[in-house]
Formats: structure tokens, C-alpha cells, sequence
């Protein structure tokens, strides 16, 4: 299945949802309910210091299902995203074959 590495920020929205606890779980419920609708799952999840607020690595069918995730999480107001194809180093060998 491939693989998706996303760069994400948080919008000024999604810094304020951070420190909403009540509204954490049905975020995430929702957002799980669309991955499992669109096939992704999550393969990694990282905070991170610097440009980016987090680095996530997801698996998807294929570049439409992700994409679809990708402007969905963005309609939700609380992050930006930076999606990238990743490539194993096998899979990097056949394509320069």
C-alpha cells in the first residue's frame, strides 16, 4: 500500500482545539471514521520542533483516497498539510530500473 509522509501545522483554530479536551475524542472519532471510509491507516505520528508542528506517515489505497483525506482534514480548519509520495528502497530501484 503506499505510503504518505505529511508535514503539519496548526492553524491558529487547531493550537486553540489542542487545549479543548471535551471536543479531543469526538475529533478524533470523526477523523478515524473517514480514514477507515477512505482506507488510510496510520503508520507513524511525530511532534516536531521546527517548520513543522508534526510529522505523520499514513498508508493509503491510493494518491485519490489520500488526497481526499488530505482536503478533508483541511476543510476542518485545524491543520495544514504538506503530502508527499514515499517510496521504499525497492520500490525507489524498480522506478530508476
Amino acid at each position: 500500500m503506499p505510503k504518505y509522509v505529511v508535514l503539519v501545522n496548526f492553524t491558529d483554530q487547531g493550537i486553540r482545539e489542542q487545549q479543548d479536551t471535551s471536543g479531543r475524542a469526538a475529533r478524533t472519532k470523526e477523523r478515524e471514521a473517514r480514514m477507515k471510509e477512505l482506507g488510510v491507516t496510520q503508520d507513524a505520528i511525530y511532534l516536531t520542533m521546527g517548520p513543522y508542528d508534526r510529522v505523520v506517515v499514513w498508508d493509503a489505497p491510493n494518491d485519490e483516497a489520500m488526497a481526499t483525506f488530505s482536503l478533508w482534514l483541511g476543510r476542518q480548519g485545524g491543520i495544514r498539510t504538506l503530502t508527499m509520495p514515499a517510496f521504499t528502497g525497492a520500490e525507489a530501484a524498480s522506478i530508476q530500473a
